[in-house]
C-alpha cells in the first residue's frame, strides 16, 4: 500500500506543471455593411431600365420597358418577376457581360471586384471577395451568367 501511495503522489508531481498563459496580439478591424447606406428603394422603371443597361451594355427601349413595366405592375409576386426578368436578359445571345479568366486567383478576383462595382456600386468587402473567388476556383460548372443572376437578383440590387 504504501508503495502504491508513493507511486501516485511521483506521479502527481511529475504530472503537474504550471499553466502556461498564451498571448494572443489582435489587430483592431473596423467593420461595417457595405449595403448599410443604400436605403432608396428602386421604382419598377428604375429596376428593370438599369438591370438591362447593367446585362446588355446599352439603355433599353421605351417600347420594351413599358411592356416589362406593365407586365411587372401585373404581376403580385415581385421578387418572382424580377427573377424572371433578369433571367429572360441573361438568356438572350447579346449579353454584355464578362466572361471569367480562370487562368489565376488575380483575374478571377478582378473579375469580382468588378461585377461588384458595376452591380452595387461598391468594391466587395474581404469576405464577399473570397466567398464569390473561392466559389469560381472551386467550380468550374460556375457561368458568369449564374453569378450576375444570383448578384442580381439580391435585396441589395434593388436599392440604391
Amino acid at each position: 500500500m504504501k508503495k502504491i501511495i508513493f507511486l501516485l503522489s511521483v506521479l502527481t508531481l511529475v504530472s503537474c506543471k504550471k499553466e502556461k498563459k498564451a498571448v494572443y496580439g489582435l489587430n483592431d478591424v473596423n467593420i461595417s455593411q457595405n449595403s448599410a447606406n443604400k436605403d432608396h428603394l428602386k421604382s419598377t422603371t428604375e429596376f428593370i431600365s438599369i438591370a438591362y443597361s447593367d446585362i446588355f451594355g446599352t439603355v433599353i427601349s421605351i417600347n420594351k420597358l413599358a411592356d416589362l413595366t406593365k407586365i411587372y405592375k401585373a404581376f403580385g409576386d415581385k421578387k418572382l418577376i424580377e427573377q424572371m426578368v433578369i433571367k429572360n436578359f441573361l438568356n438572350e445571345p447579346s449579353i454584355q457581360i464578362p466572361q471569367i479568366d480562370r487562368s489565376s486567383d488575380i483575374t478571377i478576383n478582378t473579375f469580382t471586384q468588378n461585377m461588384y462595382i458595376k452591380l452595387y456600386n461598391r468594391t466587395p468587402d474581404e469576405y464577399e471577395l473570397w466567398f464569390i473567388s473561392n466559389m469560381i476556383e472551386n467550380d468550374t460548372d460556375l457561368t458568369s451568367e449564374l453569378i450576375y443572376f444570383s448578384l442580381m437578383t439580391a435585396n441589395e440590387y434593388r436599392y440604391y
